[in-house]
């Protein structure tokens, strides 16, 4: 009698605990489900979600659809053997039409010594005119994958020291590239950026070419568009090899104004050392989904 005693005691504590923990993660499954609703069912055409890098920016959204368009600012500091870098960048990207993503980007260096007088930092400028397109040709709900191929092209200009003393412009940067991303479930993420790049100066005709392989790794967060993540961001020229490894996350602080938040740890450090980078996405238009 005592032995049936406390195992109706049991169930009658734990059930309703049950009860309520099935109810905690059906609430969460209906967030995740609504909120990826609003991003792939909702509207035409066919679109994933994917938790994008923030460091190496899309030129849009995978799976663009007309009439999107978003700002972004971005501020870093690289700690630099002999002098640190900081980096802005003013960026407007929008899709004309569905699937094709258009960018203009200002890109701008500037430099402080630490090293004293007698050893010279890099001179600041604005590093470049920066435009570029990105189209999705494959984009798949039922697989959770898209695909996109762009290109990238930097009109390169000469450091503000030389304004009205050399050419303003230095050279050129072509950049094509290929993306592919997947979203596993209603949280993980998987995208690979590759392309080559090719520089070209004018003043003695010389290219230097290089690969770039970035692979990323995200966790969304339950019913929103935050995430954490990681950014492994691969540079191959000739015999060199370089990576920086960039742990990452994303709040959003209103409907449409989100703040991305990266470090950058080199795994080898011939010049640069840690790095820090931050960047704010300002979507006009967007609008809060209500659970």
């Amino acid at each position: 009698m005592k032995r049936e005693f406390l195992v109706y005691t049991f169930l009658i504590i734990a059930l309703p605990s049950t009860k309520a923990f099935a109810q905690i993660e059906d609430h969460k499954t209906t967030m995740d489900s609504l909120y990826i609703y609003e991003v792939e069912d909702k509207h035409e055409p066919d679109k994933v979600l994917h938790a994008e890098p923030l460091y190496i920016d899309l030129i849009r959204d995978l799976g663009a659809r007309k009439g999107e368009k978003e700002w972004n600012v971005g501020f870093g500091i690289a700690d630099n053997e002999n002098y640190d870098e900081y980096e802005a960048l003013v960026e407007y990207e929008w899709a004309p039409v569905d699937r094709l993503g258009l960018e203009v980007e200002l890109p701008f260096s500037f430099y402080y010594n630490t090293m004293g007088e007698n050893e010279a930092a890099p001179s600041s400028s604005l590093n470049s005119l920066k435009l570029a397109a990105q189209y999705s040709f494959f984009v798949s709900e039922k697989h959770k994958t898209s695909m996109a191929i762009g290109y990238i092209h930097e009109f390169e200009l000469t450091e503000f020291d030389n304004y009205g003393k050399d050419d303003l412009f230095q050279g050129n940067v072509y950049n094509p590239f290929f993306i592919a991303a997947k979203r596993w479930d209603d949280h993980f993420h998987t995208l690979v950026y590759t392309g080559p790049k090719i520089e070209h100066h004018f003043h003695n005709g010389a290219t230097r070419t290089s690969w770039e392989v970035n692979s990323n790794f995200h966790y969304m967060i339950t019913g929103t568009r935050n995430f954490i993540g990681i950014e492994f961001n691969k540079t191959f020229e000739k015999s060199d090899f370089d990576m920086t490894i960039r742990p990452q996350m994303r709040v959003g602080i209103a409907d449409n104004l989100l703040v991305g938040i990266v470090t950058g740890i080199p795994i080898n450090r011939e010049n640069q050392r840690f790095s820090s980078f931050l960047r704010l996405i300002y979507e006009p238009g967007h609008k809060k989904l209500h659970h």
